[in-house]
């Protein structure tokens, strides 16, 4: 894809993805998920995980699979409430976005 993805939008999906999960879900997994989207390398997810486990909108817990700990991420409620938010923004930004591509007026 052409356009670059800000930090904001990143966390956006990342959300999204961990949010189908009741029980969360691991970080290789997001990884594919997410690059069904964008291009995304592991590298890059992980700062991603580590901030939105800081500001409390992903609890972290280790589960064993195949005789090894991995670490698993689910959202909080405070984690849903931003999802929603960022649900929210960006569906006014998209349609900004779609109305100049249309020809059409910006803010309607």
């Amino acid at each position: 894809m052409v356009f670059n993805t800000g930090a904001a939008l990143l966390d956006a999906i990342v959300l999204a993805v961990v949010s189908h999960e009741d029980v969360g879900t691991y970080g290789y997994k997001i990884t594919q998920e997410v690059r069904q989207v964008i291009d995304l390398s592991e590298s890059t997810l992980y700062p991603v995980l580590r901030r939105l486990q800081k500001y409390g909108f992903l609890d972290v817990y280790d589960r064993e699979c195949g005789g090894r700990n991995r670490r698993y991420y689910r959202i909080t409620s405070s984690g849903v409430v931003q999802l929603n938010n960022y649900k929210r923004d960006w569906k006014e930004y998209a349609g900004k976005i779609n109305g100049i591509f249309e020809g059409g007026a910006a803010y309607e």
